[in-house]
């Protein structure tokens, strides 16, 4: 299905050394800010108090915020669960005062400000918890990383591979860069979208990769650039009307799907068209760098008097 046919091939590939260029000073100034500012990591991740504290009816999500601010409690995260009746509460851990303690002095404001307030659970997550999980998590991410990258070496070859799992790390390092220049709160839902965003864009890459492998058969005459963006313009239709929807989704999440999947569909929305861009014009240029050829692809044939001479 094509709703959006290009009949003429796009230079693509004369772009490349301007967007390669764009990419290395985007990617640069968000390792200086991961390097100066940080992750401003949950409490999932540093440890402290999880609460879900439920009411009688519907409750203002920024007052009970200020109840918790006016106990010297600024860097707090309250937002709705489940219904508007709920609200979970995210409390950092604080050396001068223990978890139990914290929580009960938490849930008094709160009954102080409305009586209907009421303690549906509470769970207490230690430093060392939170230690492991940062351990696990870049783990995890090293091993998709790896995963990919042999993925795309056997299925097409090492320099796609290669091209292929530096345009994702780009989209990986610039998402963080947000989050470190921002602030915006690093949690395991963050995570989970940072590795959902390496799994689409790998994906976007293979549809491009694939069609690239198809043109060098095909196109036997025709240089490598012009293979290259033959195999991109035909896949525009695809790459429009897929990341297209993909896009309404995740904004509409971002926008009615309340603070509990804000950063997440935050992170997936900055993920998807930063993976558009690298699969197009980082992955591919970085192809060219490579030195990709037809004879990657396509193995020569022998000669015929070479096989005949052959015993």
């Amino acid at each position: 299905m094509e709703f959006f046919r290009i009949k003429r091939d796009i230079p693509f590939m004369s772009w490349g050394k301007y967007t390669t260029a764009i990419s290395l000073v985007t990617f640069l100034v968000a390792v200086f800010f991961l390097i100066t500012r940080g992750l401003n990591l949950g409490v999932d991740f540093t440890g402290g108090t999880v609460m879900e504290v439920g009411y009688t009816q519907s409750v203002d999500v920024d007052r009970v915020r200020g109840v918790l601010v006016g106990l010297g409690m600024p860097d707090v995260s309250v937002q709705n669960f489940g219904t508007s009746r709920d609200v979970l509460i995210r409390l950092p851990a604080r050396p001068d005062i223990s978890s139990a303690q914290l929580s009960e002095t938490v849930i008094e404001a709160l009954r102080r400000d409305d009586p209907a307030a009421e303690m549906r659970r509470v769970e207490f997550v230690g430093p060392q918890v939170g230690k492991e999980l940062v351990e696990n998590g870049a783990l995890a991410l090293m091993i998709v990383c790896f995963g990919i990258v042999a993925y795309l070496a056997v299925r097409f070859e090492w320099k796609f591979g290669v091209s292929g799992i530096v345009a994702n790390l780009h989209d990986v390092v610039i998402i963080l860069g947000f989050f470190a220049f921002f602030q915006w709160e690093f949690s395991l839902t963050v995570l989970a979208a940072i590795l959902a965003v390496l799994g689409y864009s790998v994906n976007e890459s293979v549809v491009v990769f694939d069609r690239i492998r198809e043109n060098f058969r095909k196109m036997r005459k025709a240089p490598v650039t012009q293979v290259i963006d033959n195999a991109i313009t035909r896949t525009m239709s695809r790459t429009i009307i897929t990341h297209g929807s993909t896009e309404m989704v995740v904004i509409s999440m971002l926008l009615f799907g309340g603070e509990a999947l804000h950063y997440f569909a935050l992170a997936l929305a900055i993920g998807i068209l930063f993976g558009i861009y690298s699969s197009v014009l980082v992955a591919s240029p970085l192809l060219m760098l490579l030195g990709v050829s037809r004879e990657d692809i396509v193995k020569p044939e022998k000669k015929k008097d070479e096989t005949e001479a052959l015993p």
